[in-house]
């Protein structure tokens, strides 16, 4: 497969730009851990190279956006079945509901996936399956007057990067590498036994 580190940490790289450009990617909906040990599956909506940043939509209602503001640690699990690759990445993660990153997304987004923040929090409680959505918006996409109460809900989930593992599972043997950042941003990597 690689056996230059900065192989690995490009091939990294490309499979997360892939991964927040293409909904098809395996990578695109990774499992989100917060500092809680809470899992959840989440979209990854945008991925920044020279940062090192992940950005995810969230519900302000959410209850992670309190665990996150307790505690930021985070841990984000990518997996590829097909290409047998795993990364994992630990970092920082910050709620933002209020600042232009969060203005700038949700301008982007359409108003059918905002309708989702006009129903209830999520978790909460219901006498039946329900979507949580007002049944006035059960598959019907609103107007932009109609989302106004819905900015509100609506927040950015950034996690930047501090340290990733990357795992190549193969029958002739495993290979595993990992990178933690330095103290000038730069990622210096070294190989790990699987």
């Amino acid at each position: 497969m690689f056996d230059q580190l900065d192989d690995v940490l490009q091939d990294l790289t490309n499979r997360l730009v892939r991964a927040a450009r293409d909904r098809k990617s395996p990578m695109h909906t990774p499992a989100v851990v917060s500092g809680d040990v809470d899992a959840r599956i989440m979209v990854l909506r945008a991925f920044d190279s020279t940062a090192f940043t992940l950005r995810f939509h969230t519900d302000t209602r959410a209850p992670k956006t309190d665990a996150f503001a307790a505690d930021p640690r985070a841990a984000v699990l990518f997996y590829d079945k097909g290409s047998k690759i795993q990364i994992r990445a630990r970092g920082k993660a910050s709620v933002h509901t209020d600042a232009s990153i969060a203005d700038e997304a949700w301008a982007k987004g359409t108003n059918f996936a905002r309708r989702c923040y006009l129903g209830d929090g999520p978790g909460t409680p219901s006498e039946a399956p329900t979507s949580g959505l007002p049944s006035a918006f059960e598959g019907v996409e609103p107007t932009d007057d109609q989302l106004v109460a819905a900015r509100p809900n609506f927040a950015v989930l950034m996690v930047e990067l501090e340290s990733l593992d990357w795992l190549y599972l193969a029958h002739t043997g495993h290979v595993r590498a990992g990178f933690e950042r330095d103290g000038r941003g730069e990622w210096r990597g070294r190989w790990l036994s699987p």
